[in-house]
């Protein structure tokens, strides 16, 4: 007993410790056509970002003593009415002679989880190792590729382009075979559903990360078609804009090739990948809020809430497992290695 406390006491976190991620997604691109052209690839053209100038009205909240004050009310709308509001943003849409929205990208799974990219604690390294082998001889891949497989076929990824849409179709090719998905088939809060495409496409997600060569590399293409209505508005990924002051723009949409002539709506691939790693649903409230993105504290930018703060951080669970020889569930596990996929810096 003493010799087993003296090696947890010695075992020390490193101060460098990195993953390269094991999902490497390409930006997306965006084009625009009709439903009944989806197999003929001549006919769809780039979707364009324009530059919109308009007029804002007022909308902000009052203070409460004018809210309360029905003359100061109307005195105060009156005044800000009469003093322009220009508004300069981009803005991007199908054409009037076209009713869908195509997106498409590439992904590359690889393996070898088990070894970090960087890390200046051996000990803790060799340790490290163990554990990942002692998951996979466990559990394997399967649970987090089936994961990773339904976010890719429900077409998460296309995020606001995905809701309202008349028909949603996902095509994966990988090597000479395209799979074909009604993304309104698979779920979106859950991962139980099953069929041949879906368990082929695991499958193929399962062998790129199952891999220890660093050599091997699945690579899988993605194309996703969202009918959603002749001239209406797609919503290609924005650019931060730290500050906006008024009257210059405060509304950048993204887009590849910027400044050329073959310039294209896109999305970015932080944001392809935000969809594809959204299967936590291991985390505490998921029972009302549902799966939310694999991160070391389970936060939520667009809630400003995080899920995973207490003793099922990333961190705590690793700690334990490394240097407290306490192994966590099964469904902790999978969190865990799915941080590992995700990758980053973790010092």
């Amino acid at each position: 007993m003493a010799k087993s406390k003296e090696k947890k006491e010695s075992l020390e976190n490193p101060s460098v410790l990195a993953f390269e991620a094991k999902l490497i997604l390409s930006d997306a691109m965006m084009h625009s056509g009709n439903w009944e052209d989806r197999e003929d690839s001549s006919k769809w053209k780039a979707v364009k970002v324009e530059e919109i100038r308009a007029r804002g009205t007022i909308s902000n909240r009052m203070d409460e003593e004018t809210l309360n004050d029905a003359s100061k009310l109307e005195q105060k709308i009156e005044e800000e009415t009469k003093k322009p509001n220009p508004l300069l943003y981009d803005k991007a849409s199908l054409p009037f002679d076209n009713d869908t929205l195509k997106v498409n990208f590439t992904l590359r799974v690889l393996g070898n989880i088990k070894k970090p990219t960087a890390c200046n604690n051996a000990i803790y390294e060799e340790k490290l190792a163990g554990v990942v082998t002692e998951y996979i001889k466990d559990n394997g891949f399967k649970e987090l590729a089936k994961r990773y497989a339904h976010n890719i076929a429900n077409g998460r990824f296309l995020w606001r382009n995905r809701i309202s849409a008349e028909s949603v179709e996902v095509r994966v090719k990988i090597n000479d075979e395209i799979l074909t998905f009604d993304a309104y088939d698979i779920g979106m809060k859950n991962f139980t559903n099953s069929n041949d495409a879906l368990n082929k496409l695991a499958n193929e997600i399962k062998k790129g990360l199952s891999d220890t060569t660093e050599k091997e590399f699945v690579f899988i293409e993605v194309e996703a078609f969202a009918k959603i209505g002749k001239g209406q508005q797609v919503y290609p990924s924005q650019k931060m804009n730290m500050e906006t002051k008024k009257g210059e723009k405060s509304k950048f949409l993204f887009k590849l090739n910027e400044g050329k002539t073959n310039e294209i709506a896109g999305m970015h691939s932080q944001k392809i990948g935000n969809a594809l790693r959204t299967i936590d649903d291991w985390h505490s409230q998921s029972d009302r809020v549902g799966p939310i993105a694999i991160e070391p504290y389970g936060s939520v930018t667009s809630r400003g809430i995080a899920y995973r703060t207490s003793n099922d951080n990333f961190y705590k669970l690793l700690d334990n497992w490394m240097k407290e020889d306490i192994a966590p569930n099964k469904e902790e596990q999978h969190y865990l290695m799915a941080v590992l996929i995700r990758g980053g810096v973790f010092s």
